[in-house]
């Protein structure tokens, strides 16, 4: 892996700010035969007590902890009975703010996407990791990598390439109750694998 790891300063600025700054960055889970590599191209801002749609809102419990640690740490939480989602913490210990990961665009570990995922050997890319659940299964992110930090070598970002701030297309969350009107889901313009348009 040429490029280094983001470093913990990345982390701990505002959340609104990093949130745009994670698209275009790679997401990296080193394998025994290389790595796994997916550029993020849609994420969604949580701000912990100012924001009733966070885990954090209402403050700390045992399923939400890593949340209230400092940043640059996985969050990662089932869903729905079924499915794993992770977040990336940002800023300083205590403010419970993350950023959901919602989407990635495939680079490196196809085959081995498309294995964890129990897609066909050929078919569409686009399918392996546009959504929240699905980029986690591909990964093999779950309950385990919880609390990883994304300095160390289980999981980590690297610079990857950014996007112009052009590129960027903000808008209202998903699959929220409330906090519906806060445009804080950035996505990379025109790429297919956002998980939805």
């Amino acid at each position: 892996m040429k490029q280094k790891k983001l470093p913990r300063s990345f982390y701990l600025r505002p959340t609104l700010r990093i949130a745009p700054d994670l698209l275009g960055r790679f997401l990296v889970r080193p394998i025994q035969s290389g790595y796994l590599i997916g550029k993020i191209v849609e994420v969604e801002a949580y701000l912990g007590s100012l924001d009733p749609a966070s885990h954090a809102f209402r403050g700390m419990t045992k399923r939400n902890e890593v949340m209230f640690g400092p940043g640059g740490h996985l969050y990662v939480y089932f869903t729905y009975g079924m499915h794993f989602c992770c977040n990336i913490v940002t800023e300083s210990a205590d403010k419970g703010c993350a950023i959901l990961l919602r989407a990635v665009e495939p680079v490196e570990g196809i085959p081995t996407f498309r294995r964890r995922r129990k897609l066909p050997v050929a078919g569409d890319d686009r399918l392996l990791t546009n959504g929240p659940a699905k980029l986690c299964q591909a990964f093999g992110i779950a309950r385990g990598l919880n609390g990883a930090d994304l300095t160390g070598n289980q999981l980590f970002l690297t610079a990857g390439e950014p996007v112009q701030w052009q590129q960027v297309v903000a808008s209202r969350r998903i699959g929220i109750s409330e906090g519906k009107e806060f445009k804080w889901r950035f996505s990379i313009e025109g790429n297919r694998f956002v998980s939805k348009p």
